[in-house]
C-alpha cells in the first residue's frame, strides 16, 4: 500500500499541483509570520543591546513638580549633579552620562511642522560628550558635523534633517511648549531608537541648554553609568543605590534593564505576530476546502482502482492509510516549498510595514528550529486532516458499487442530514448576531459573542452552501443560458450536477470575500461616523489650536479677528466640571458670538440665556445627572484637588455635539480655571473675500509655532478618522491571500472536472460542439461557480458588519451602516474576473482533447 500511495502521488502530480500550491501558500504565510516575528524581536533586542552596550547601571528619577514657576516647564527631579559626582567616585565606575529627556516639535525648512499631531515621537535630549570618546557621545554616533556645545546650537538625527530639508549651518525652528525657538544646526547623528525610525524626530542640545528647556538647572532625568572590565555590576548597582538621596530615584543594572526591555519588546511584537498568524490561519482554513475537494474528486475518479484493491484483499484501514500517506507526502513537499517561500515573505514584510510607519529596525533573518518544525507540522497536519473524511468515505464503498459508477450523486439522506445540521448552526449564528445588534457597547463579553456568532454564521453558510447553490446557480445560469445558448445551459447543468463540489469550490472564494466585505462595510461606516463627529455642530471654516499641552495667548488671539478674510473669530477655553459626581468638559465662550461658528440645537433655552454662573448643558449630561433647565447645583471647575464649589444654574439644554462638549459657560467663568489663562482654540468664520492662503496668514499672526494647528474641515476629519484607510488596506492585502487560494480552488476543480468528464466532452464534440463551444462551456461554468461564491460572500459579509456595528453605539452614537456600493459592485466584478481567469487553463485543456480518444476513455 505504501508503494501504491507513492505511485498515486507521482501519477497524479498534475492534478495535485493546485492543491500543493494552496498548501504551499498557506504554509508560506505561517512560516513568513513566524520568521518575521523572530527577526523583529531579535532586531529590536539588538538595537536595545546596542543602546545599553556601555551601560552597567541606569539611575532613573521620577518627575516632580517644581515649586517655582520660572523653572522651565515646571518639571524637576531629585537627581542632581552632586549625586552624579558621588557615583563617579565609586570604585569601578569609568563614566557617568547625565541624561535630560524632553520633546521638541520641529518646523521643516519650508515652515510645515513635523509630526505636530504625534509630539510624543518628537524626542529631544542632551548631547553629553565623553572625554574617552574624543569628546563625542557614544549613544549618538556622528554622521556629519559635530555635537552641540553652546546654547545657540543643536544637532538632529540624519533622517530628521533629511526629512525637514536642513543642512549643517541652517537655522532650525522648533517649539517646546508654544513659542518658536531657533538654533543653528551643527551636526547630524545616527540612532536606532524605534520611535525615531518609526517616523519620529530627534533633537540634541548641550546639557545646560537641555536643562533650561526641559528641567531645572543642575537636574537630570537619568544617569547612564559605565564600569571597568571585571566589575561586579550587581554589586555596583547596590552601591549606587545606597548613594541615592530619595525614593523617587531608582538604580537598575544594565543586565536587568536589558531583560526588562527584551520582555517589553516580546510583548509589543506578540500582538502583530498573532494578527498575522490569524490571517495565515484563515488562508489555511480556505485551503482545507481545496484539499478536501481535490481528494474527494480523486477518490471518485479512482473508484475502480480502489474497488480492485479491495477485491484483491486490501482492507478498509489499508485504503484509508494509503490515501492519508498520499496526503502526508503532498503536505510534506508543499510545506517544505512553503517554508522556502516564507523566507521571502518574511523579508518583504518589514519594508512593507515600514512604508506604513512601523519603523522596524533592519537585521538578518532569524530562522529558528521552532519556525521550521511548526510550518511542517501545520502543513502536513492540515493536509492529512483535510483528506481524512474523503479517505473514510472511499473505504466504506463496497467494491461492486464502486466499479459500477464514477460520479455518484450525493445520497439524499446525507444531504438531508447536512442541510439539517447546517440550518441549526446557521440559525444559532444568525440569532446570536441579531441579539448582538441590540447591544450598544464593545465590552469584552460582547466582542466574544461577536466572534462566536460570526464563526457560527460562516460555518452554517458553508454547510448550507450545497442547498443554497441550486437557486443561486439557477439564477446566474439563466443569464448564461439566455446570452450563450446551449453552452450556457450546459455550464449551468454542470454546476448543478454535484452541489457539494460546487459548494466546496465556491466556499473557498466566499470566505475571503465575506471577510473583506465585512471589514470594508464596518471600516467605511466607522470612518464616515468619525468624520461626521469631527465637524458635527461646527460651522466655522477653521479651528486654530496647539498640539500638546500648550494654549493660545489671549493677547495673540485678538490678532486673528483683524486679519482680512476673517468674518468672526471666537476664542474657546476648556476646563473640567464636576457635577453630581459626574466628570464633564466645560467650554467657555462668548455666548453672543458662539452661535456664529457652531450649530447648537436647543431643546430648551438658548445661548442668549448664558451669563456668569449660568450654564447650558448637553442632553447627554442632563440624562447622566438628572438636571434640567432651571435647576441649580453645586459644582467645581478646573483641575487639581483644591477647587472651591460654586453655585451654578442650568439655563439651557442642547443636543450633545463634540464641537462644544458637555457644557457651555461664559468665557469669564471658565478662563480663570485654565492653567496659564490661555485659550484652548479659536474658531474662525471666513468671509466671502477670504483667500486660500488665509490659514498661512493665521499662522503668521500667531507666531507660526510648529505646535500651532490651523485645520479646516477636511483636516479635522482626517485627524479624527486616523489611519483607518491604511489599516484596512493592510488587512485587505492580507485577506487577499484567501482570495488567491480560492481562485486556485476553482482552477483545480475545473481541471479535475474536465478530466472526469473526458468521455462526455468527446461525445459533445462528436454531436457538433466545436472547440470554441467547449471553451465557453468550461469558462461559463467557472463564472457561475465564482459568482455564486461572490454573492454568498458579499451577502454574509454585509450581514456580519451590520450586526457588529451596533457595538459602537455608546462611543460613536452617529454610527450608521453605510454600504459602499461601488466597492460591492467591484467585488461582484472580481468574482466574474476570477471565473474567467480560473477557466483559462482548464478550458484550453478541454478544447484540445482528442474526440475519439475521449469517447473511448474509461
Amino acid at each position: 500500500m505504501l508503494r501504491t500511495a507513492l505511485r498515486n502521488v507521482l501519477a497524479h502530480k498534475a492534478r495535485l499541483g493546485m492543491t500543493a500550491l494552496a498548501v504551499m501558500l498557506g504554509v508560506a504565510f505561517v512560516a513568513g509570520t513566524l520568521i518575521f516575528g523572530d527577526t523583529v524581536v531579535q532586531a529590536l533586542r539588538g538595537a536595545s543591546a546596542k543602546n545599553l552596550k556601555n551601560v552597567a547601571v541606569s539611575v532613573q528619577a521620577e518627575t516632580e513638580q517644581a515649586s517655582d514657576s520660572g523653572a522651565g516647564e515646571g518639571r524637576s527631579t531629585a537627581l542632581t549633579g552632586d549625586v552624579a559626582d558621588r557615583i563617579r567616585a565609586l570604585p569601578g565606575v569609568t563614566s557617568v552620562h547625565p541624561i535630560v529627556n524632553g520633546t521638541a516639535t520641529l518646523a521643516a525648512r519650508d515652515g510645515r511642522p513635523l509630526n505636530a499631531d504625534t509630539s510624543w515621537q518628537n524626542l529631544a535630549t542632551n548631547y553629553a560628550p565623553d572625554p574617552r570618546e574624543n569628546g563625542r557621545d557614544s549613544r549618538f554616533p556622528l554622521s556629519a558635523g559635530r555635537g552641540p556645545v553652546a546654547g545657540g546650537e543643536m544637532a538632529l538625527d540624519r533622517r530628521t534633517a533629511a526629512k525637514a530639508g536642513y543642512d549643517i549651518g541652517d537655522t532650525v525652528r522648533f517649539a517646546i511648549d508654544g513659542p518658536t525657538l531657533t538654533k543653528k544646526l551643527v551636526g547630524t547623528v545616527d540612532t536606532d531608537d524605534p520611535r525615531v525610525t518609526a517616523g519620529g524626530t530627534l533633537a540634541l542640545f548641550d546639557t545646560r541648554t537641555a536643562q533650561q528647556l526641559f528641567l531645572r538647572a543642575g537636574r537630570f532625568d537619568e544617569l547612564a553609568i559605565g564600569s571597568a572590565p571585571g566589575t561586579d555590576n550587581e554589586e555596583l548597582t547596590r552601591a549606587v543605590g545606597e548613594l541615592l538621596p530619595a525614593e523617587s530615584i531608582m538604580a537598575t543594572s544594565g543586565a536587568q534593564l536589558a531583560d526588562e526591555q527584551a520582555k517589553e519588546i516580546a510583548e509589543t511584537t506578540k500582538g502583530l505576530t498573532r494578527m498575522l498568524l490569524g490571517f495565515a490561519g484563515i488562508a489555511l482554513f480556505v485551503g482545507v476546502f481545496i484539499i478536501a475537494n481535490t481528494f474527494t474528486m480523486l477518490i471518485a475518479q479512482r473508484s475502480r482502482e480502489i474497488a480492485l484493491l479491495r477485491a484483491v484483499g486490501a482492507s478498509r484501514r489499508q485504503v484509508v492509510r494509503a490515501v492519508l500517506i498520499e496526503a502526508a507526502l503532498l503536505g510534506l513537499v508543499s510545506s517544505t516549498a512553503g517554508f522556502a517561500l516564507g523566507l521571502g515573505i518574511a523579508s518583504a514584510l518589514r519594508p512593507l510595514l515600514n512604508m506604513g510607519g512601523a519603523g522596524l529596525p533592519g537585521g538578518p533573518l532569524t530562522i529558528s528550529t521552532g519556525a521550521l518544525v511548526w510550518s511542517l507540522v501545520i502543513g502536513v497536519g492540515v493536509t492529512v486532516l483535510s483528506a481524512w473524511l474523503p479517505a473514510r468515505k472511499a473505504a466504506r464503498v463496497a467494491p461492486v458499487e464502486a466499479m459500477s459508477t464514477v460520479d455518484q450523486a450525493p445520497a439524499p439522506r446525507g444531504m438531508a442530514l447536512r442541510n439539517t445540521l447546517g440550518g441549526l448552526i446557521a440559525g444559532v449564528g444568525v440569532l446570536t448576531m441579531l441579539y448582538l445588534s441590540t447591544r450598544q457597547d464593545g465590552t469584552e463579553t460582547n466582542l466574544l459573542i461577536a466572534g462566536f456568532g460570526s464563526v457560527l454564521t460562516l460555518t452554517g453558510v458553508i454547510v448550507l452552501a450545497p442547498l443554497l447553490s441550486r437557486p443561486l446557480v439557477l439564477l446566474v445560469g439563466a443569464v448564461t443560458a439566455r446570452f450563450f445558448g446551449v453552452t450556457g445551459q450546459l455550464a449551468r447543468e454542470n454546476a448543478l450536477r454535484n452541489p457539494r463540489r460546487t459548494a466546496a469550490t465556491a466556499s473557498a472564494l466566499m470566505i475571503g470575500l465575506a471577510l473583506i466585505t465585512g471589514l470594508n462595510v464596518a471600516g467605511g461606516s466607522t470612518e464616515a461616523a468619525l468624520k461626521e463627529r469631527a465637524v458635527q455642530g461646527l460651522t466655522a471654516e477653521y479651528k486654530v489650536s496647539y498640539s500638546g499641552v500648550g494654549g493660545i495667548d489671549p493677547a495673540l488671539g485678538a490678532r486673528v479677528a483683524e486679519l482680512p478674510g476673517v468674518a468672526d473669530s471666537v476664542p474657546i477655553a476648556s476646563s473640567a466640571l464636576d457635577v453630581r459626581d459626574e466628570f464633564a468638559m466645560l467650554t467657555g465662550a462668548d455666548p453672543r458670538r458662539l452661535g456664529k461658528v457652531s450649530d447648537l440645537r436647543f431643546s430648551s433655552g438658548s445661548l442668549l440665556d448664558l451669563s456668569p454662573g449660568k450654564l447650558a448643558i448637553s442632553d447627554k449630561l442632563a440624562a447622566q445627572t438628572g438636571l434640567s433647565t432651571g435647576d441649580t447645583f453645586s459644582g467645581t471647575m478646573g483641575f487639581g484637588t483644591d477647587r472651591p464649589q460654586r453655585k451654578l444654574t442650568v439655563v439651557a439644554v442642547y443636543q450633545h455635539t463634540p464641537a462644544v462638549g458637555d457644557a457651555v459657560g461664559t468665557l469669564g467663568d471658565v478662563l480663570p480655571h485654565v492653567d496659564g489663562g490661555v485659550y484652548d482654540s479659536i474658531l474662525v468664520k471666513t468671509s466671502r473675500h477670504a483667500t486660500s492662503d488665509l490659514d498661512q496668514d493665521i499662522r503668521q499672526a500667531l507666531g507660526n509655532s510648529p505646535l500651532l494647528q490651523v485645520q479646516n474641515h477636511e483636516q479635522l476629519t482626517k485627524e479624527e478618522s486616523g489611519s483607518i484607510d491604511e489599516m484596512l488596506s493592510m488587512v485587505y492585502g492580507l485577506l487577499g491571500m484567501t482570495v488567491v487560494i480560492g481562485v486556485l480552488g476553482v482552477v483545480n476543480t475545473l481541471a479535475m472536472s474536465v478530466f472526469e468528464r473526458t468521455r462526455e466532452i468527446g461525445l459533445l464534440r462528436a454531436i457538433g460542439l466545436d472547440s470554441g463551444g467547449v471553451k465557453r462551456m468550461v469558462c461559463l461554468e467557472s463564472v457561475v461557480i465564482s459568482l455564486f461564491g461572490a454573492v454568498l460572500g458579499i451577502g454574509t459579509g454585509i450581514f456580519l458588519a451590520w450586526t457588529c456595528g451596533s457595538l459602537t453605539g455608546s462611543s460613536l452614537p452617529m454610527y450608521e451602516t453605510v454600504l459602499p456600493w461601488a466597492r460591492l459592485c467591484l467585488y461582484l466584478l472580481l468574482g466574474l474576473v476570477v471565473g474567467v481567469l480560473a477557466a483559462i487553463w482548464p478550458a484550453r485543456r478541454a478544447s484540445r482533447l482528442n474526440m475519439l480518444r475521449s469517447i473511448s476513455a474509461s
